[in-house]
Parts: structure tokens; sequence; C-alpha cells
């Protein structure tokens, strides 16, 4: 999985959108 470095605004846009395995990794 890619490592996303995004900030907490681009985030709090993009989380919703996003499978919930994928953020629980992202946001590690």
């Amino acid at each position: 999985m890619a490592r996303f470095d995004l900030t907490d605004f681009e985030w709090s846009v993009i989380e919703p959108l996003l499978p919930t395995k994928v953020r629980g990794k992202a946001r590690v």
C-alpha cells in the first residue's frame, strides 16, 4: 500500500471516500 503524506484538511476530504482498510493503514 502506498504511503500517503496528506494534510489534515486533505484527509478530512479524502478519508470518507476510502475503504476502511486503506484509511487505517495510511493514518498510522
